[in-house]
């Protein structure tokens, strides 16, 4: 299986990246959406990475449309939304399916190093949160409940353990 850091992914301005530019950084990887009831979690996303990505994290943001048709707008309206509305810095990607025969590889591989809740691979809905650590290996998935603020902690502990 393809290793986390050999994955590429498009920006949400249509560019190519290569997700081992961040090897060596934790990582939180978000499923997102700007028409569900957890958006906004983005305030608190960015709240994180504002405080520690001075110490090596980086939230990753995926649009995603597959629950309840809760991200509708393009890529340009999207990276409007999340500017205007939350200030977001992290980076954002283009939208990707994250489950089904069209999943990005990126949550293919995120959800077999950490399944949900007993054992299923599947995501239940935007906003699930997979911590990564500084060698590309999951740490730990969060369900979309789980607000930025309340996983602040567990960031912090994994960002000190590096």
């Amino acid at each position: 299986m393809t290793g986390l850091y050999d994955i590429e992914a498009r920006t949400i301005d249509g560019k190519t990246r290569k997700l081992g530019e961040f090897s060596g950084k934790t990582l939180l990887v978000v499923n997102v959406a700007s028409k569900c009831g957890f958006t906004p979690q983005y305030a608190g996303l960015e709240a994180l990475y504002r405080k520690f990505a001075d110490r090596g994290l980086i939230v990753l943001g995926f649009p995603c449309d597959q629950f309840g048709h809760q991200e509708p707008g393009s890529e340009a309206e999207i990276a409007a939304f999340c500017a205007r509305d939350y200030g977001v810095t992290f980076p954002m990607f283009g939208k990707i399916e994250v489950n089904g025969e069209h999943a990005h590889p990126l949550y293919a591989l995120l959800k077999k190093q950490a399944p949900g809740l007993l054992g299923t691979e599947a995501i239940k809905w935007n906003f699930t949160k997979f911590l990564v650590d500084r060698h590309g290996r999951v740490n730990k998935r969060f369900a979309p409940a789980e607000t930025p603020e309340a996983i602040g902690a567990e960031v912090e502990a994994l960002l000190a353990a590096a």
